[in-house]
């Protein structure tokens, strides 16, 4: 069975309906055989990458970077995974109160050098995210393990 490590700092209200709505893509019933396996950030470990298909990260944006326990799950992963999973297909989500650039760059950095795959674009939302915006989430959890179910 293909495995969807969805790996997330949820800090606040928005945060976790974006994670909701990213899970609830992730385990629609139209893709058949993947388990979908969330982990905090800050509990992730070599192991869960390793054994994953697909990894779907999601984390706030705090002054301008990635929150410091998805940089910390990155410091713990990086060169453990480095050769092991290129080619890992990622997909990203952010939240931020003013802007989400500067999270989405580090993380997109950080995925290129270990050389993992966008599924699609990051959904970055900015404020109170509306219905567009939880579709967004949603179809980013479905192609997310989608691509899970394609490696495995």
């Amino acid at each position: 069975m293909a495995r969807l490590l969805v790996v997330h700092h949820t800090t606040s209200p928005v945060l976790q309906e974006m994670l909701e709505s990213v899970l609830g893509g992730a385990r629609t019933d139209e893709i058949e055989g993947v388990e979908v396996v969330t982990r905090p950030a800050l509990a992730a470990t070599v192991p869960d990458v390793l054994a994953a298909d697909a990894v779907l990260l999601g984390t706030p944006a705090n002054i301008g970077y990635m929150s410091g326990a998805l940089k910390h799950f990155f410091d713990t992963v990086y060169y453990p995974c480095l050769t092991d999973t290129a080619g890992l297909a990622y997909g990203l989500y952010v939240h931020g109160n003013n802007d989400t650039a500067g999270a989405v760059r580090a993380v997109e950095t950080i995925a290129g050098g270990m050389s993992w795959v966008r599924t699609r674009e990051p959904v970055a939302i900015v404020g109170a995210p509306g219905p567009a915006d939880r579709e967004a989430l949603w179809d980013l959890g479905a192609v997310t393990a989608y691509a899970a179910s394609e490696r495995a």
